[in-house]
């Protein structure tokens, strides 16, 4: 049997609701993880398109790769995939989550090496279950129909999808080469395995209240190696006389409000916010 042409496509559309943050903005090592899973595919694929909801097309890291938009909704990465086959429906897809910062190009090109274009799929196993990945995998043209009909049943979940359809199941090179990063937890321990050093963030801070009085200003625009709010307040405390602790405080970043732990990223405007903030 002959093999479609093999098109890629990186996973964008998620909310992120866990981190907290945009991950498909997360830096490791100077670059997004959009970025890189955008490179990792190039090797291997004659097209490459980002797959993102309706309302993301026009954001500015989005904005900057041709894209496939999702035309269902709560459907998860299972929409990004069929959006994927309608705009190409003879083309087999390599598809890849952005939260893989374990990914390494020895994995990709083994999963292309490895393809079976007469099966549903060619995936990988879990390290840790056994079970498909689907999210670094081939899809075949042969799974649009099948997928899309489980969808429309309701059975969204591609990694089940996967379970049972005739897919081939491939060993990791490197078991850890798969982990994702979802929650903030999660992305703090992928940085200290990476041993990521990145540079320093510019980050623009506006005080309210007692913390603009201790300050001396209302905002200012700063150069700093914290990587969290929390990180960051301290740091403020070496500079200025804050007396409220982090406890007694609420934190905002890019005008929504926040958690202590989540990402900063470069360009971010944070503000510290007293129990009463006004004036």
């Amino acid at each position: 049997m002959s093999s479609a042409r093999l098109n890629g496509l990186v996973l964008a559309g998620g909310r992120s609701s866990r981190m907290k943050r945009d991950k498909a903005a997360l830096a490791y090592r100077g670059a997004t993880q959009l970025e890189r899973a955008w490179r990792l595919l190039e090797p291997h694929v004659g097209e490459r398109f980002v797959s993102v909801r309706a309302d993301q097309a026009d954001e500015a890291l989005r904005g900057r790769y041709p894209q496939v938009r999702d035309t269902l909704s709560d459907a998860g990465p299972a929409a990004g995939i069929l959006a994927a086959f309608d705009s190409a429906p003879q083309a087999a897809w390599l598809v890849l989550a952005c939260d893989l910062p374990f990914l390494d190009p020895e994995t990709l090109a083994h999963l292309v090496a490895h393809r079976e274009p007469a099966r549903i799929a060619t995936a990988f196993r879990s390290a840790h279950d056994g079970l498909p990945e689907p999210l670094c995998a081939i899809w075949e043209p042969a799974s649009r129909a099948p997928l899309a009909a489980a969808v429309a049943a309701g059975r969204s979940c591609p990694r089940k999808f996967l379970i049972g359809a005739d897919t081939a199941l491939l060993d990791p090179l490197d078991p850890a080469a798969l982990d994702n990063v979802n929650a903030t937890h999660e992305y703090w321990a992928a940085m200290q395995d990476l041993a990521d050093d990145s540079g320093p963030l510019r980050i623009r801070v506006q005080y309210f209240a007692l913390l603009r009085e201790q300050a001396g200003r209302s905002e200012e625009a700063l150069e700093t190696r914290a990587r969290t709010p929390r990180d960051l307040y301290e740091e403020l405390r070496g500079r200025h006389p804050f007396t409220l602790p982090p406890d007694l405080l609420r934190v905002a970043v890019n005008a929504e409000f926040g958690d202590w732990s989540q990402p900063l990223l470069d360009g971010d405007a944070v503000v510290f916010i007293p129990p009463v903030a006004g004036g």
